[in-house]
């Protein structure tokens, strides 16, 4: 055996790989994809939750699957190829929901089967399983569907807590006596257009911290 198939599983370089996409190389706050599902999801933060989790599942199994079959994919057809790997997950994703959780699988509706067209997962696909082992692709899918997650449980987070008085449908801001205080709820953070000013002062907060992220680009 040579040195490269005795690197350990959990190596520096294999755990930069579930690192990077936590902070200084977020798919959605530095390489700006995603953005969809953060507005249409994260007005609680239980379906946000379940997307995140949904969104991991698919990426880290399909980046698995198609950097172990990459050497007998022709690559005229290795789109299709791609595409039929992350409709079976998504398929077998949505299957569970309706059976395991159905009301959280109504509140997410069609943007479940949207997972299909999620830019990261495509993007993972083509940038880095196609052109490396199974276990590193997998650990690549599984870091950048958890800096996804991540960032779709603070917006959901912040616009259910603003918006609605609730963290998980527990009645936060009731518990505190704030509405006997005068506090009320601001509908507008459950618009969709208040997600996206949230994932914005998230992007702004990051690179306030790291002006690399803005001498980059």
């Amino acid at each position: 055996m040579n040195n490269q198939e005795r690197e350990p599983l959990f190596s520096a370089k294999n755990l930069k790989l579930l690192t990077d996409p936590l902070g200084n190389n977020n798919p959605i706050t530095v390489q700006v994809l995603g953005i969809c599902s953060a507005l249409a999801v994260t007005v609680k933060l239980k379906p946000a939750l379940v997307m995140a989790l949904s969104v991991t599942i698919v990426v880290a199994v399909s980046n698995f699957v198609i950097a172990a079959l990459r050497q007998y994919i022709p690559d005229r057809i290795r789109i299709i190829v791609q595409l039929v790997v992350i409709a079976t997950l998504v398929i077998l994703v949505d299957q569970i929901l309706k059976a395991y959780a159905f009301d959280v699988s109504k509140q997410l509706s069609v943007f479940v089967g949207l997972i299909i067209t999620n830019c990261i997962i495509m993007g993972r696909l083509e940038a880095f399983a196609m052109a490396n082992k199974p276990w590193p692709s997998f650990l690549d899918g599984l870091g950048n569907g958890a800096g996804y997650g991540i960032i779709l449980i603070i917006v959901a987070f912040v616009r259910e807590l603003l918006g609605s008085g609730s963290i998980y449908g527990y009645p936060v801001i009731e518990k505190l006596g704030a509405y006997s205080a005068g506090y009320e709820n601001n509908g507008m953070m459950i618009l969709p257009p208040m997600a996206l000013i949230v994932v914005g002062l998230i992007i702004w907060f990051q690179r306030a911290r790291n002006k690399s992220l803005i001498e980059n680009k």
